[in-house]
């Protein structure tokens, strides 16, 4: 008899309830592909506002886990992760974010996607769209400039898979092929940039990464411009400029040094100008270092 597809599904959560109760409302009502069974894990950051005491009442088949309170995305992501992979090995790995609200079919639709590749080692993107004005928010990119890093989106195809060189993890699919060849993400991640270098990582190791076909879910864009107005005092500004949550300059830096090296001249000093003349990106509304 066939054995069981076992698929682990990983979010976190920190201080926004209401919006981890609507995912996990939507992850739960969820129909799965036939003989697969789905564990759903939750690592919450010490919310203040006891999403984790909610989430044990409310949804006990959730798997909660505690983080310390200074996880961050990538630091609980990847603490979550570890966790599971102790417990035992799943077939896929589906990685999501807590502010997502799946549509009705999304899981089916996304193994379904997957069916369509013939690559030993594959992650797929689901492609999440706003819920006000429709248009796409995360999902995948590819690279416009190879040697400076900077991306443009792609839009799903209606039916067909499409190659990417960059993904959100807002909707990502893992197979285990790919963890087998790359492990989960690195240590060297605090916040941002862990889902970028991933899916770059994944690629060079021969892991193909696509685009569903179609939309997954709403999601808001909740980045908009990374940097601080003018009207900030400096020092202010330049503790953003290290903020985690805001420019992240270690990581970014990082970032840059494993992927796109020659870039680093140019974005190092965007970033030091955004921080002492924001008024400058502020006129001309740019998004990226």
């Amino acid at each position: 008899m066939q054995s069981k597809l076992k698929i682990a599904a990983l979010a976190c959560s920190y201080n926004r309830l209401n919006k981890t109760a609507s995912f996990l409302k939507s992850l739960l009502a969820q129909p799965i592909p036939e003989n697969s069974e789905l564990e759903i894990y939750l690592l919450d950051d010490n919310s203040p506002d006891g999403t984790a005491n909610y989430v044990r009442e409310h949804f006990p088949s959730v798997h909660v886990i505690n983080g310390t309170g200074s996880l961050f995305w990538a630091g609980g992501m990847r603490t979550l992760w570890k966790e599971i992979l102790k417990k035992q090995d799943y077939d896929f790995y589906l990685l999501l974010n807590d502010d997502v609200e799946l549509f009705d079919d999304a899981i089916i639709r996304l193994f379904d996607a997957y069916d369509l590749s013939d690559y030993p080692a594959n992650i797929l993107l689901g492609g999440v769209r706003d819920p006000k004005k429709q248009k796409m928010t995360y999902g995948g990119l590819q690279l416009k400039n190879r040697l400076t890093g900077d991306t443009i989106m792609v839009e799903p195809d209606p039916v067909e898979l499409k190659a990417c060189d960059i993904g959100n993890a807002n909707i990502m699919l893992v197979d285990k092929a790919t963890v087998s060849k790359i492990g989960i993400f690195l240590d060297s991640w605090t916040h941002a940039f862990a889902d970028f270098d991933y899916t770059l990582t994944a690629i060079k190791n021969g892991v193909k990464v696509w685009l569903a076909p179609g939309y997954y879910g709403f999601c808001e864009n909740d980045h908009g411009v990374n940097w601080l107005s003018q009207e900030t005092p400096l020092k202010k500004r330049i503790e953003y400029l290290y903020s985690p949550k805001g420019l992240s300059l270690k990581d970014y830096l990082h970032y840059l040094r494993r992927h796109f090296p020659l870039s680093i001249p140019e974005k190092y000093i965007k970033a030091w100008l955004k921080t002492f003349f924001p008024f400058i990106y502020d006129n001309f509304k740019k998004t990226t270092v």
